[in-house]
């Protein structure tokens, strides 16, 4: 595989996990007992760490990719042994 090719599929995954990672930890405001801004939504997060996100999107993304890349190297499971794909 290509490192262009592998580093784009790697970019997939990241951009991919952060829909996994960001609904984990947080909490509103009336969750944590804090007065909202007039005008605030009532489900805005209080408690954003965007630090955290990125470290835990690049965690995801690296297991998600090594599985992929394993996958692509060993050939564990192909396109032919998947049971959706046959025909009836």
């Amino acid at each position: 595989m290509n490192w262009k090719s592998a580093l784009a599929i790697y970019v997939l995954f990241w951009v991919m996990s952060a829909f996994v990672v960001l609904p984990f930890g947080i909490k509103t405001h009336d969750e944590l007992g804090i007065e909202k801004t007039p005008g605030q939504v009532h489900s805005a997060p209080a408690n954003f760490r965007p630090v955290r996100v990125l470290i835990g999107m690049t965690i995801l993304a690296t297991i998600l990719f090594a599985l992929f890349y394993g996958n692509y190297t060993y050939g564990w499971l192909s396109v032919d042994q998947l049971t959706v794909f046959k025909s009836a």
